[in-house]
């Protein structure tokens, strides 16, 4: 069982060097694209036989097609690169392990085919079909993104998604981890229905439903389990910091077990981890250490 982590990061280095590795083994490898906004000298220090950095970078952009661009880029890295990898699992800059490799590994081959991603037919909560059907410029574009802003205030930014997908569901959720196959058949994909990608391109956070509609949508839903991640949301944009509460839960048992509206399953990684709360590293080290 091979496994590739694709890396979104644009700042916490050190976080990064960290996960990498408590990751690393002989069957891993670590694709990272890191934010052309960001100074990539600031991850000088994370280097091995096993870890490339995209040589190609792009200005990422929260909410916007950015994201997907940078994950499709390190996919196909990850695809062609001369080691098949059997799994990708996509993971953040701010997302942290909470078992070992090998945990993770003989997770793997116990669930091999099965795809893991949170996954939810929209509209469902905090996922409205607004986020698809609304019009929404990217940052390349300010003068245009600005004016449909506005517009969008008034309702005259609207567009109705079954226009442009004909008959694909919209689907949302979150980050995954997938089999080559299934990577394989998103590329089939993007290449065969461009009006897809353009019309995913003037959405708002299309890295939330780009995948999750084709793949909703794919001979492969069916064996979609849910996502691998423990997220707690604050009620806002983003999640709650990492902390010993969470910590103390995770301990508690073998297998970390949530249950919420993507479904029953374990969880092997958590975010929102930072360079600003390293110290909390400690403790689940101690605990990965256990399994």
């Amino acid at each position: 069982m091979r496994i590739a982590y694709l890396i979104m990061v644009h700042k916490n280095p050190r976080l990064l060097k960290r996960a990498i590795l408590t990751l690393n083994s002989a069957n891993s490898g670590f694709f990272i694209h890191v934010d052309k906004k960001s100074n990539i000298k600031e991850f000088s220090t994370i280097h091995g036989g096993n870890v490339v950095f995209s040589k190609k970078r792009i200005p990422v952009y929260w909410g916007e097609f950015s994201q997907v661009k940078a994950i499709l880029m390190l996919m196909q890295q990850a695809m062609e690169d001369p080691k098949p990898y059997d799994y990708f699992i996509l993971i953040s800059g701010s997302d942290y392990p909470l078992r070992s490799p090998k945990y993770i590994h003989t997770f793997l081959e116990k669930n091999r085919g099965f795809n893991f991603m949170d996954l939810i037919k929209m509209p469902a909560p905090g996922k409205p079909l607004s986020r698809i059907n609304t019009l929404r410029y990217q940052s390349d574009k300010p003068i245009r993104r600005l004016a449909m802003r506005a517009l969008a205030k008034i309702g005259l930014a609207q567009r109705d998604h079954r226009k442009y997908l004909g008959n694909l569901e919209p689907y949302s959720g979150g980050t995954w981890a997938l089999t080559r196959d299934a990577c394989q058949y998103i590329f089939d994909f993007v290449e065969c229905n461009p009006h897809v990608t353009n019309y995913f391109q003037d959405t708002f956070a299309p890295d939330e439903a780009f995948f999750h509609t084709i793949l909703g949508n794919s001979p492969f839903a069916n064996r979609i389990k849910r996502g691998l991640y423990y997220t707690e949301w604050s009620g806002g944009a983003h999640p709650f910091i990492i902390d010993d509460r969470h910590v103390a839960f995770f301990e508690a048992t073998e297998q970390i077990l949530l249950t919420d509206m993507y479904g029953s399953g374990e969880v092997l990684f958590a975010r929102k981890f930072s360079d600003g709360n390293i110290a909390i590293l400690e403790r689940v080290d101690k605990m990965i250490a256990r399994f």
